[in-house]
């Protein structure tokens, strides 16, 4: 039987591929503007200081830094709502759902690390070991859609289902791993209010306005305390309940019953509504909010927000690299970044999946053959957004590590999109001439 996807899924494809696109567009609108005869606007632009500064407080950051731990925190808050779906019902809910993809992104994440450092020889940009680890999933998912009808659905969703899990690893090694000076007070100040959250949604109660002023105190503190207040988003977000107040049987019998009220409510006038019909429409808005998840409706509503407007931002904020005559690059560390995003993926990816078949603990999807996870394992190459996130952590002392990671993540993931694409498209090509000949 051929399997079937939500069509939310195909809606989720769409908005990220349409995204990727975007992103391609500003990143080359960055680097053409931050070495045009504008360039100085650029830079001062994201170096402009904004915030607030009191006597006894004082949150002033340049705008580049507003983008990166401001707005990049609802990126990740949005990022946890998808790792939380997934975990408790999409393909990451089962273990046998789960197991391919996650060994999949494992071997993803760790022969990148692995080869970066045993090509790495300088320990001073031995803290970009976790740049290669990640995968753009808007960027891969905008080259799978480019494809069209020569990649199957099946390959869709595990390409987001292995990049969930790769952005899970991603965000544990920026807890871990990129943060420094840590205040433990502020810290558990604000791991309490998480508990608090976590408490509520335990007991049914959840409200957006608590959610929202709770978050934003969680976000200052976590940022003052010294772990990276993107975090405080993904946290955040498993703090937001899936499940609905009411089922679908019992909000279709209140929908009969208010339609019934509000046609028989008495009106003299054609233009405005009766008391008894206003009372009936607030309720149904009541009954609306009850029926939907919290987690669904806010991962819906941020979907297109961060898709069109956050990410775009912040490659526009990010991709700006100056070249020039004077200018210091580190060649050794753009080749390191580049090789082991690309060997390092395209050996993981593979590796693990295979073994994850052979140990009997997954089986391939449905469509799939390993020309199709090879193809896969080269677009994965693609790390873009959370790769150059990572270098901006990893080198935020300095400019010319910082820099030439940045370089070396440009490098990698357009070798990357160019090649996978590729090889994904002459598979798809020569399935479709296989289909043609056996029919």
């Amino acid at each position: 039987m051929k399997k079937s996807f939500p069509k939310v899924f195909p809606s989720f494809i769409q908005i990220e591929g349409l995204s990727g696109i975007l992103l391609f567009s500003v990143t080359i609108l960055a680097m053409i503007w931050a070495n045009s005869p504008y360039a100085d606007s650029y830079h001062a632009l994201w170096d402009y200081d904004l915030g607030l500064d009191f006597e006894t407080f004082n949150l002033v950051k340049p705008t580049i830094l507003w983008v990166n731990d401001g707005l990049m925190a609802i990126f990740f808050f949005l990022i946890g709502l998808e790792i939380k779906r997934e975990l408790l019902i999409g393909e990451l809910n089962s273990i046998r759902k789960a197991t391919f993809p996650i060994f999949a992104a494992l071997g993803g994440m760790f022969v990148p690390l692995t080869l970066f450092m045993l090509l790495n020889t300088n320990p001073e940009t031995s803290r970009g070991w976790g740049i290669p680890m990640a995968t753009d999933i808007a960027f891969s998912l905008a080259i799978l859609n480019i494809l069209g009808r020569y990649v199957p659905m099946s390959l869709k969703v595990f390409l987001t289902a292995f990049a969930i899990v790769d952005d899970l690893g991603a965000v544990l090694v920026i807890a871990f791993f990129y943060n420094h000076g840590i205040s433990w007070l502020l810290l558990g100040i604000a791991i309490a209010l998480l508990g608090l959250l976590f408490f509520l949604s335990y007991k049914g109660y959840y409200s957006k306005y608590l959610t929202l002023i709770l978050g934003v105190v969680i976000w200052i503190l976590f940022l003052k305390s010294g772990i990276h207040p993107t975090i405080a988003g993904v946290l955040l977000a498993f703090t937001v309940p899936i499940r609905r107040k009411i089922d679908i049987p019992t909000f279709i019998r209140e929908i009969d019953i208010i339609e019934d009220k509000i046609v028989h409510a008495h009106n003299d006038s054609t233009e405005l509504l009766s008391d008894e019909q206003i009372k009936q429409i607030d309720y149904l808005e009541y009954v609306i909010d009850k029926a939907q998840s919290p987690l669904q409706r806010l991962e819906h509503r941020l979907h297109g927000w961060v898709a069109y407007l956050i990410m775009p931002i912040f490659a526009l904020a990010n991709a700006g690299i100056t070249f020039s005559a004077d200018m210091e690059f580190e060649l050794p560390l753009i080749l390191n970044i580049c090789i082991a995003l690309l060997v390092g993926k395209v050996i993981g990816i593979p590796l693990f999946s295979y073994a994850s078949i052979k140990l009997n603990l997954a089986e391939l999807p449905e469509n799939l053959n390993f020309q199709h996870i090879i193809g896969v394992a080269i677009l994965a190459g693609v790390g873009f957004t959370m790769s150059i996130f990572i270098a901006n952590l990893a080198f935020e002392s300095n400019p010319a590590f910082s820099g030439s990671a940045k370089v070396g993540v440009l490098l990698g993931s357009s070798i990357a999109a160019i090649f996978g694409a590729l090889i994904l498209r002459l598979n798809g090509a020569g399935r479709k001439r296989n289909e043609a000949a056996g029919s």
